[in-house]
């Protein structure tokens, strides 16, 4: 920063009377809100999602049972988890597959564990699915649910299986299908929508900065 130094007195006579002087001074530190803004978004966005994992968890094991097509049974933790990890990022999927997975597990009495692992294998995978489709990301859950739902039943039954053997399922792949198919349909409906949203915060987001 430069400062003009104004001249000592009227009957000053020395040599450069009225001449400005130029000072060196040190910069004037900028204030910039925006990594503290960023830090704030973050524990935002991961504390919004221990709470919406939890509450998918308990739509999943209170209403879900009723809500069955043919045999089929949605799975909104897993489905919206993928939605999420893709929307804002692995590092707050990480903390829906725990907290979702946590919930599951103790809700459903299952050995303590295998949900959360199953989910962040899963959620992992969404994370790695929504980074090839950066230009039409919205896109990403009609790709992402089915295939993931399938691979998410399959870590889960097996985890099951080590934990709590016996169990006897002939075909799971088949088994799985229609509950895969019915998550595929809660990620056209939701997933796309959900997305764009986000993206359209974001954007205006930066645009404010």
């Amino acid at each position: 920063m430069e400062v003009v130094a104004r001249p000592r007195g009227p009957w000053d006579t020395a040599p450069g009377r009225g001449r400005a002087v130029r000072v060196e001074g040190a910069p004037i530190p900028s204030f910039d809100t925006r990594p503290a803004a960023e830090d704030t978004a973050a524990e935002m966005s991961h504390l919004l999602a221990a709470v919406g994992a939890t509450a998918a968890a308990l739509v999943e094991l209170s209403l879900v049972p009723y809500l069955g097509v043919g045999g089929a049974h949605p799975h909104p933790v897993l489905v919206f988890g993928i939605i999420w990890t893709i929307a804002i990022g692995f590092e707050s999927g990480l903390t829906w597959a725990f907290v979702g997975g946590i919930a599951l597990d103790s809700f459903a009495t299952r050995p303590l564990g295998v949900s959360a692992f199953s989910l962040l294998v899963t959620l992992a995978a969404a994370a790695a699915i929504g980074r090839s489709f950066l230009r039409i990301r919205p896109l990403a859950p009609i790709i992402a649910v089915p295939i993931l739902s399938v691979g998410y039943s399959m870590i889960l039954l097996l985890l099951v299986a080590a934990t709590r053997p016996p169990v006897n399922l002939a075909d799971p792949l088949s088994a799985f299908m229609p509950d895969a198919a019915y998550d595929a349909v809660l990620g056209v409906l939701f997933g796309p929508l959900a997305i764009s949203i986000w993206d359209r915060r974001t954007v205006d987001d930066r645009v404010d900065w």
